[in-house]
């Protein structure tokens, strides 16, 4: 009975603190490590930035500053709005030509890939069907398959029906998007409420009204996500449209800027092309950037609403 009490008795007693100098030592340690973290990060926001950084202070320099001067800072001039000037006459103004080719391509190419994901998402997210599962599996598998290795099936294909040199040519491989189905699948079923659907054939609609009415309202982010990735990777794709164009004037700024960067470097006209080359390259991100700030709410919250769980 004394033994039963003394436990007792001894169960109660507190711990003892931690002493001081073991706090401190986590302190050092829970410091180290974010220090560390801080450290990584820092170094990769330098390795991203950096080459942005080159590109906006070579954008303001003129063609000799630009082979003479510290590449890393600017010139004592600042030339950038003469270099745009530059940069839109120069040639008739073609650069004017291919960025307008790249926001046609990007947008269609984007619009179509979004909706063809949406759709397909959705139909595996909410049907059952015989041969779903084999068809979501190959679906997947064809993410693994790099695009160099469908380009000569490709180029062939569309030869066949005369589609080469041409913006379908390029619209139309674009708006195949896997990732995007297996993407909008996740967000589908989890942004959509089957009770929801229900309701709404209840109530007589079909199944293409209850999609455009009540489910398409409910993945309009993860629509939006689809169609950021799918805007940026047409908009900066120029393996597809080298391939598959030959005319410089439906070329896109990704090929137009290569052919001047090897016009430049093959006939010596670095000192008329390559200052209208890096200011090109500028204008084409700075309108990407804006576009992706203009759409970023919608991104997020795609991404992070796909995540969880409903």
């Amino acid at each position: 009975m004394a033994i039963t009490e003394d436990m007792s008795v001894a169960a109660n007693v507190p711990a003892p603190e931690q002493s001081s100098q073991q706090r401190h030592k986590q302190q050092r340690k829970g410091w180290t490590g974010q220090s560390l973290v801080t450290a990584m990060m820092l170094v990769c926001l330098v390795y991203f930035l950096l080459p942005l950084f080159w590109l906006i202070v070579s954008a303001t320099k003129t063609n000799s500053e630009l082979f003479s001067s510290f590449g890393l800072w600017f010139a004592p001039d600042f030339h950038l709005f003469n270099n745009v000037g530059d940069l839109f006459t120069y040639d008739g103004g073609i650069y004017t030509t291919w960025l307008g080719n790249t926001i046609y391509y990007a947008g269609c190419s984007a619009l179509g890939a979004s909706l063809l994901a949406t759709l397909a998402g959705y139909v595996f997210a909410r049907f059952r069907f015989p041969g779903r599962t084999v068809v979501f599996a190959i679906i997947l598998g064809s993410i693994m398959v790099p695009n160099t290795a469908l380009a000569i099936p490709l180029y062939l294909l569309l030869s066949k029906i005369g589609l080469i040199d041409t913006p379908l040519a390029v619209i139309l491989p674009s708006m195949v998007s896997p990732f995007g189905v297996f993407l909008m699948r996740v967000y589908a079923d989890q942004a959509v409420p089957e009770e929801l659907l229900d309701a709404g054939r209840v109530d007589g609609a079909g199944e293409l009204r209850i999609f455009w009415s009540i489910a398409l309202r409910l993945l309009t982010p993860g629509f939006v996500t689809v169609l950021l990735f799918s805007f940026v990777g047409t908009w900066n794709n120029y393996f597809l449209p080298l391939l598959v164009l030959s005319d410089p004037n439906n070329f896109p700024v990704t090929v137009g800027l290569e052919n001047w960067n090897s016009l430049a470097a093959t006939f010596g006209g670095s000192q008329i092309l390559f200052t209208q080359i890096i200011t090109g390259s500028l204008v084409s991100i700075a309108l990407l950037v804006a576009g992706f700030l203009f759409l970023q709410r919608y991104w997020q919250n795609g991404l992070s609403f796909g995540s969880l769980k409903g």
